[in-house]
């Protein structure tokens, strides 16, 4: 079995955030693959009909993460 990962970090403001959410959130309801781009290297996920959705939040006095997972 082959493994394709690809990892991106950054700062971005809220709104970057938002959009690139929007963006991935419509590439998934449009098609059945959604393709990432990273320094020239492209991965393409296929995504099927229906997956499992997972979110968790987790706030602290210091900071928060909100965390959103799908898996199939």
């Amino acid at each position: 079995m082959d493994l394709s990962e690809l990892e991106e970090k950054r700062r971005l403001r809220r709104e970057e955030a938002a959009a690139r959410l929007h963006a991935l959130a419509d590439a998934l309801a449009r098609n059945n693959a959604v393709a990432f781009e990273r320094d020239g290297r492209r991965v393409t996920v296929r995504v099927p009909d229906e997956v499992d959705l997972s979110i968790e939040v987790e706030v602290e006095s210091d900071g928060g993460e909100l965390e959103i997972e799908l898996s199939w």
